[in-house]
Order: structure tokens, then C-alpha cells, then sequence
């Protein structure tokens, strides 16, 4: 599987509070990023 990049504007206060959450956690923040869309529900596009 190849990783993708994605990049994103956010606020700074957004971006404290995700490394403060991540550091809590002792993961990256892309590994929280990556377990919060694990949570998402998987959606299923109707073919027309």
C-alpha cells in the first residue's frame, strides 16, 4: 500500500490541542488522525 500525503488548514488552536491529544497518547499525530477515520462508518456510494 503506498501512503498518500494530505495537507490541511486547521487553526492554530486546532493543531495545539491535536498534539497535546496525540502526545497524551504517546502516538503521532497522524496515528490519531488514522484511528479517528477508523471510527468513521465504511460508505458505500450507489452506482447509478
Amino acid at each position: 500500500m503506498k501512503d498518500e500525503r494530505l495537507q490541511i488548514r486547521i487553526s492554530q488552536r486546532r493543531l495545539d490541542k491535536l498534539r497535546l491529544y496525540a502526545a497524551r497518547d504517546e502516538k503521532t499525530m497522524t496515528q490519531s488522525i488514522e484511528d479517528w477515520i477508523d471510527t468513521l462508518p465504511n460508505v458505500e456510494i450507489q452506482k447509478t
